[in-house]
């Protein structure tokens, strides 16, 4: 995964159920809902998927979108990010079954989220 693709994009909204219908009517999306984690998924067409979150004020799910790029190696990336003026805001942490991820803020404050799969691509 050198190149560090754009790999995935989360929506907050204070409803992301509706968020997520809207998407699929507006931009004909497919939307795939996961009762676990009450998460709302989409696929774009050819471009990255991501899904829909409940906005919850914190730094992790503030309103806005945010962008998950693909790494081969999280902690290593987070290191080099703080290197370089970034600050990590959310550890790694696994997605069960999935992956893991991390988020991190550039020296401007924007948020940036980290991914690695489980199942290299």
């Amino acid at each position: 995964m050198a190149s560090q693709p754009i790999v995935h994009v989360d929506f907050a909204s204070n409803d992301p159920g509706a968020a997520a219908t809207f998407c699929a009517e507006l931009f004909g999306w497919q939307i795939q809902h996961d009762q676990n984690f009450d998460y709302h998924m989409f696929r774009a067409g050819d471009g990255p998927g991501g899904g829909f979150v409940k906005a919850d004020g914190v730094q992790n799910h503030a309103e806005g979108a945010l962008v998950y790029v693909g790494v081969d190696d999280i902690e290593a990336t987070l290191a080099q990010a703080e290197a370089l003026g970034g600050k990590t805001i959310q550890p790694q942490m696994e997605i069960p079954g999935t992956g893991w991820f991390a988020i991190l803020t550039e020296p401007g404050g924007g948020r940036v989220a980290l991914y690695t799969p489980m199942s290299p691509q």
